[in-house]
């Protein structure tokens, strides 16, 4: 007799394995961020890189305003004022003096008057050896840009649209972090799993085609990685949105520098904006100031706190206030001490050393000089140029990328298609909690990112359901 044993049990179906989708995720928002705001990453970069070559292009262009012959004899600065009032007449008026910083340099007779900008001045320029005038152009804020400059920069700034033109620049630095830091993700993914590693690192030779394209994108972001990251923080500190949050959030924290008090007879300090270092607004003086006065601030100054060759002298604003004697030095190390000087009594009234600001305020303005090409000069400027070049390279070779990944066999596509969708769909409930809660921080910290983010989603659904609606008529 044969024993039948029991049929064993059916097993359970295992649950099915759920496809990796942060990667893809990633991959998508670096694609749509790529191929969307990549115009502006572009347009940002190659006129960043074009003003990081301004401070050398100024000394080519207006060598003639800016130097002047050695001489045995140096005037002195009621002088060198009294010949740039003769020049300019009556239709201004006199609101700073910067003295030559060097031998073989002119000084800076600054004017404000009818007819200009905003944060703009007429600057005269006077040989202090000679009383020569060696130029009068016009000059933008406190940096005391050179047109040249200036033109460059409000095309970096705004595509000179104004205020409206902004919005492209914050779009450009707000979104160059995110797909910075995406790309980094991808690049970690992409290094766990490559068995020849250092092809992320430097383009393989041997490669051709889209490949080849992929290895120069790859490797080329991973070297100019915290480059692009310096850039977009420092660049978002100038938005209008997102600078916002920055400047409350800093002064909340108390992280703003310190403003020198000029109010004569008041004590107590304000927090000033230290971009104003760069483009802050001029304010003329309320009456004429007594040329011989500027001489005998500017040696109260120095026995003071002013130590550098690069000062700035401005008689007070409106009455009531002090003569300010500043030091614009921005190139390492950062000299930044103010004094304020009561005109009648010569007495210093507050003074502001750069020894003295807080850490993150020094980082804020280190920051700021190192964005501008100011900090280290032309090791600076030439590594700006080389980053934004690289950037802009980056966007170029994305677009190239895109067009390689067309199908072959459907000449009417132009351009590949997008990485697959469904990634989220794909995450466990956390992921998408994670997600959600991470688009919603950085969107409420920059603006223009959340709301370019919810323009990607809506395209993204629209594409779909264009897509779906497609297989389902080939069907």
């Amino acid at each position: 007799m044969t024993i039948l044993s029991p049929a064993a049990p059916p097993s359970a179906p295992s649950p099915p394995r759920r496809r990796p989708w942060f990667g893809a995720l990633l991959v998508r928002l670096h694609f749509y961020a790529g191929v969307l705001v990549g115009p502006f990453i572009l347009v940002a970069a190659l006129t960043g890189a074009l003003y990081a070559l301004t401070p050398q292009l100024d000394q080519v262009v207006y060598a003639h305003q800016l130097h002047a012959p050695i001489t045995t004899t140096t005037l002195s600065l009621a002088e060198q004022i009294a010949v740039a009032e003769e020049h300019v007449g009556d239709e201004a008026t006199l609101s700073a003096v910067r003295p030559a910083p060097e031998p073989g340099d002119t000084s800076r007779i600054m004017f404000a008057q009818e007819g200009l900008g905003a944060s703009e001045s007429r600057a005269v320029f006077v040989d202090p050896g000679t009383g020569e005038i060696r130029g009068d152009l016009t000059v933008y804020g406190t940096s005391g840009a050179l047109p040249l400059r200036t033109w460059v920069s409000n095309l970096h700034r705004n595509l000179h649209l104004g205020e409206l033109g902004r919005t492209y620049s914050e779009l450009a630095a707000s979104w160059l972090g995110v797909v910075a830091l995406a790309g980094l993700a991808l690049w970690i993914i992409r290094i766990r799993k490559t068995r020849v590693k250092k092809d992320l690192l430097r383009p393989n030779p041997t490669h051709r085609g889209y490949r080849r394209l992929f290895g120069w994108h790859s490797s080329m972001g991973i070297w100019v990685l915290v480059g692009a990251l310096f850039l977009s923080a420092t660049g978002i500190t100038w938005s209008q949105f997102a600078g916002t949050n920055v400047s409350a959030l800093r002064t909340s924290l108390s992280w703003g520098n310190p403003a020198l008090n000029t109010a004569l007879g008041s004590g107590g300090t304000a927090s000033a904006d230290e971009h104003a270092h760069h483009h802050g607004p001029e304010s003329a003086p309320t009456g004429a100031a007594n040329p011989a006065t500027f001489d005998a601030v500017l040696a109260i100054a120095q026995r003071t706190n002013v130590n550098t060759g690069l000062v700035e002298v401005k008689p007070p604003a409106e009455a009531g206030s002090a003569w300010v004697v500043r030091e614009i030095k921005a190139s390492f190390p950062t000299e930044a001490d103010q004094v304020a000087i009561d005109g009648t009594t010569m007495q210093v009234v507050d003074r502001i050393d750069f020894a003295d600001f807080s850490f993150p305020a020094k980082l804020a303005r280190w920051g700021i000089d190192l964005h501008m090409g100011a900090m280290f000069g032309l090791l600076n400027q030439v590594l700006l140029f080389l980053i934004a070049s690289a950037i802009a390279g980056m966007v170029v070779l994305g677009y190239l990328m895109w067009w390689k990944r067309r199908p072959t066999r459907a000449p009417q596509r132009l351009v590949g298609s997008p990485p697959r969708r469904g990634a989220l769909g794909d995450a466990p409930w956390w992921g998408v909690v994670a997600v959600t809660a991470g688009a919603v921080l950085i969107g409420l910290w920059l603006p223009l990112v959340g709301w370019t983010l919810v323009g990607f989603v809506v395209l993204d659904i629209l594409l779909g359901i264009r897509a779906g609606r497609r297989d389902r008529a080939g069907a």
